[in-house]
């Protein structure tokens, strides 16, 4: 018998190591679907603008009050779509982030793990 291999023991280690990579696999990929159609909103001057992006970050679309549409303010108008884009951005990284917290303590992992995903 080969020393430190530890027998047969350690290759059956490994295969529940493997099964459970493969989980983790299926689970990530099942999370980034899901990230994909899950739309959050975005708002900048106090609801005037908002923009709907997925929580992976892709915006989706944006609703402007016409109120705020005047020529002189297009600057301003501008600088709230900027702003709720990335509201809307933020908010979905939070919600990434939450799904992955969930996700890495369910499989028994340290809450704060980084997944390479």
């Amino acid at each position: 018998m080969l020393k430190g291999l530890g027998g047969l023991g350690g290759l059956g280690d490994m295969a529940k190591m493997m099964k459970a990579a493969q989980e983790m696999q299926t689970k990530m990929a099942e999370m980034q679907e899901q990230m994909a159609s899950t739309v959050v909103v975005g708002e900048s001057g106090a609801g005037l603008v908002k923009a709907r992006a997925t929580a992976k970050g892709e915006v989706t679309g944006l609703d402007i009050d016409p109120s705020i549409l005047v020529a002189s303010e297009k600057e301003v108008v501008e600088d709230l779509i900027v702003a709720a884009i990335k509201d809307a951005q933020s908010k979905g990284q939070m919600r990434m982030a939450e799904e992955m917290r969930r996700m890495t303590e369910a499989l028994g992992l340290p809450a704060d793990m980084k997944l390479p995903f």
